[in-house]
């Protein structure tokens, strides 16, 4: 289906800001075609002026369709729907006319003009599917009043609000909960939804007969100066969203000031109870705090046990020893790296780009101004999961290659490159890790060798990350290391 970017530029002379008004339009036509139990599709004039193309769709979700079919995309020329060229050209919203058959469904069709800037960019045609009509309720005769309303204001150019995004994803819907004001913000009408919202942040009375504003206020907890500015955003002057919170509930509400004729009639008030959402996005909070502080306390701790090991090889004679201390120092670091960084997120995923030039900076410390290491390629984000023994095989390899890839007083470079290859279900990370020094000894096999970085190597990239694992001779000189590593690690 083609977006109505492209319908608006292929087949109309509307300009950026006519579209950028459309898209305003079309964030908010839920409101109008909820309240209305009808159906909207927006119709705007071709280049030429000969034809319309329906370029968005909405149906209801208070009522049952009158299209089956999606209308975005057609074209139909000018003449075939009187409705559409009467509010067009005249300016004014359009209510002539019998109903039409559609599949055995008779269907109510008005045509809203819309406005922006005195010119009228397109129409809406709002479809009302009558096979279930019946008397209306006290709730439904509140939707369509304020339907009409909005309705009026849309041909009149006052809505949407040019200086109002709303996210419709997160706002109030109508059958949330609905409240409807009169000019002094007195309560004419409250859903039963809407009621039980109030009741839940502490209201012991009905609502209709008194000022939202006020009664707002003072379930509210005291806020001084402030109480006055929320007692007359909840009286619905402007269009503004806000919460109100007490010890008992927190309810989300969204004013929309209505002036059909130019004079503010009233407002409309949505309304959703949102203290469970609220409960759960500060558990949510605690929660991702907490983690944070455990992975901060397992940092320091790791450090704090590498200083001890780094204390006590400085207190061994053996040249052995203290070699082993040092390298189970930077095996304790590689790790804690990885805790640190994960202190810092607010997810279990990092960015291992960073991780790895650290744990190359640090191995590269054991050879100091003799072989100069470098990354290409990106890692990109990891799962913790994958990421902390990743870190410890990187720090394995890495020490190898400096320890035994070159001799004494020899100069280098190690480059470790990464390439994330495969699909999002199966995506793999492939990890070189190559020098120029002496090579392999002759007849050596990584996979029968004792030595104890090889050993750990082997241990987490075959069996915690599902991986594989060789070392060969590199192409020209020295050795390259390859792992070929999951980005899923299989459970």
């Amino acid at each position: 289906m083609p977006s109505m970017n492209d319908l608006v530029r292929q087949h109309t002379a509307l300009d950026d800001s006519d579209l950028e008004w459309l898209h305003l339009l079309v964030s908010e036509w839920q409101l109008l075609s909820d309240l209305s139990f009808a159906d909207l599709v927006l119709w705007v004039p071709t280049r030429d002026g000969t034809r319309y193309v329906s370029v968005a769709q909405m149906r209801p979700n208070t009522g049952p369709t009158s299209y089956q079919d999606d209308m975005v995309g057609h074209l139909v020329p000018r003449g075939r729907r009187p409705l559409l060229d009467a509010a067009l050209d005249e300016g004014r919203i359009v209510r002539e006319g019998d109903p039409e058959w559609r599949e055995e469904v008779p269907v109510r069709v008005e045509s809203i003009p819309v406005r922006r800037e005195g010119r009228v960019l397109g129409v809406i045609a709002r479809n009302t599917n009558l096979l279930t009509v019946r008397t209306p309720s006290r709730l439904e005769l509140t939707y369509l009043q304020s339907a009409s309303d909005l309705a009026q204001m849309i041909a009149a150019g006052t809505f949407p609000f040019p200086d109002q995004q709303v996210d419709m994803d997160a706002s109030p819907r109508v059958g949330d909960g609905l409240i409807r004001l009169d000019a002094d913000g007195i309560v004419q009408y409250a859903s039963p939804n809407a009621i039980s919202a109030y009741h839940r942040i502490g209201l012991a009375s009905d609502l209709v007969g008194h000022n939202l504003g006020t009664t707002t206020a003072e379930l509210a907890p005291s806020r001084g100066p402030v109480d006055e500015a929320l007692s007359k955003v909840a009286s619905g002057w402007a269009p503004r969203e806000f919460e109100i919170e007490s010890a008992d509930g927190v309810i989300q509400l969204r004013a929309i000031p209505l002036k059909p004729k130019g004079t503010r009639v009233g407002s409309l008030v949505l309304l959703r109870d949102v203290t469970e959402l609220r409960r759960r996005e500060r558990e949510l909070i605690t929660k991702d705090a907490t983690i944070r502080e455990i992975h901060h306390r397992v940092k320091n701790n790791l450090q704090t046990v590498a200083a001890l090991l780094r204390l006590q090889a400085r207190r061994i004679e053996s040249d052995r020893g203290r070699e082993a201390l040092e390298e189970a120092v930077r095996r304790v670091g590689s790790i804690a790296i990885v805790h640190e960084t994960l202190s810092q997120n607010l997810d279990e995923r990092v960015e291992f780009d960073e991780i790895a030039d650290r744990v190359l900076a640090m191995v590269a410390e054991i050879s100091p101004g003799k072989v100069t290491g470098r990354r290409t390629g990106r890692f990109g984000i990891l799962d913790a999961e994958v990421a902390t023994p990743l870190s410890m095989v990187l720090t394995e390899v890495l020490q190898n290659a400096l320890e035994h890839g070159f001799r004494e007083g020899d100069r280098g470079t190690v480059e470790v490159s990464a390439v994330r290859g495969g699909t999002s279900r199966e995506a793999r990370l492939l990890v070189t890790v190559q020098d120029d020094g002496v090579g392999l000894p002759e007849g050596f096999d990584p996979h029968r060798s004792g030595n104890l970085g090889l050993q750990i190597v082997r241990t987490l990239v075959e069996g915690e990350l599902g991986g594989s694992f060789d070392m060969v001779a590199a192409p020209e000189r020295g050795t390259q290391v390859l792992l070929d590593i999951p980005v899923v690690v299989p459970k």
